[in-house]
């Protein structure tokens, strides 16, 4: 009750502030002046984009929203996450899974931020001459939620999920907001930023695929930052979040076969560079599952015999956590 009246404040101080910049200096102050909803979306569709303004980053963000079911009662907040793209490459939750007629009868609100590709959904320490200011971390976990809660019939309870790139992601957010997410799933991720292969990991996402410079994120390689951002380093203060970790093999499954993926280049790719991700993150993943275990934390892991680093996987993997999602958010 006490955490929700303190996002009922947050929700408040945002609105009053919106309106004392209004009367201060007018319209034209408002875009600059603070976290904002600059586009309301459809009043009427179940599915609807909005744009909130975020002061930290000093642009306009664009979400989609899946509104629940029956918008009546207050409703939990799933906020989800796509990959190192930020959904902007076209392969986002939307377009790649089933997630609109899924959730048709779900009584979850569900919130995709539509970029922040190669960001790792972090807070960049120094601006990037490629990729920008990133203060992801900020908007995530500070701007976004108190904007949205004031503008939806939310209960105040969040959820947060990633694949791949975001799996780490979402560890990290709910590590640096305690408290604000009663519960995070992340499917196919590498926690472990800190060591060799980690860090390998993210400069190919944030150097080889996004042109920036990796040590603009979290500081030099090997230093304080990326220890600071390590989940499986950090895992002590992951205990009491509800947790869902999944993560399969990389050998070849349901979803690796002519039937499912035509194009032979695409799926010979999706089986021998998905296949080898998805077993690098099961390295990784496996890590932390071990040290929540030796930490006597308690985690909802899901590991599958078969499954490569592609969407099929991810797309079964949200069903199997909505379960666990509504449990924690309702």
């Amino acid at each position: 009750m006490n955490q929700r009246l303190r996002r009922c404040g947050a929700a408040i101080a945002v609105a009053l502030g919106i309106g004392l910049t209004l009367s201060a200096t007018g319209t034209a102050g408002m875009a600059a002046a603070a976290p904002s909803l600059v586009t309301a979306g459809s009043p009427t569709e179940r599915v609807t984009d909005i744009v909130v303004h975020s002061d930290a980053m000093n642009k306009d963000i664009p979400l989609t929203v899946i509104k629940p079911a029956d918008e009546s009662k207050p409703r939990g907040v799933l906020y989800l996450l796509n990959g190192a793209g930020g959904g902007e490459d076209g392969a986002n939750w939307l377009a790649k899974t089933d997630i609109v007629e899924f959730t048709k009868n779900k009584n979850l609100y569900v919130v995709i931020p539509n970029q922040g590709q190669f960001s790792y959904y972090t807070d960049w320490e120094k601006p990037d001459p490629e990729l920008g200011v990133h203060k992801w971390s900020t908007f995530l976990g500070k701007e976004l939620p108190p904007v949205f809660d004031a503008n939806f019939n939310t209960s105040g309870r969040n959820a947060i999920g990633g694949i791949s790139s975001s799996g780490t992601s979402v560890l990290n957010l709910a590590i640096e907001h305690p408290g604000l997410y009663e519960a995070v799933g992340s499917y196919s991720g590498c926690p472990t930023t800190a060591d060799p292969f980690g860090q390998n990991s993210i400069r190919l996402v944030v150097e080889v695929r996004g042109g920036g410079d990796a040590r603009n994120m979290w500081g030099p390689y090997n230093g304080p930052g990326w220890r600071k951002h390590d989940p499986v380093i950090n895992a002590h203060k992951l205990r009491g979040t509800k947790l869902y970790i999944s993560n399969a093999t990389g050998l070849p499954g349901q979803y690796d076969n002519p039937a499912y993926v035509k194009k032979t280049d695409t799926l010979a790719d999706q089986i021998l560079v998905g296949g080898a991700i998805e077993g690098g993150t099961m390295t990784c993943t496996l890590q932390l599952v071990n040290r929540l275990q030796q930490l006597n934390i308690p985690a909802t892991v899901d590991l599958p015999p078969t499954g490569t680093h592609s969407w099929g996987y991810w797309q079964d993997q949200l069903h199997r956590s909505w379960s666990f999602y509504e449990r924690a958010l309702n």
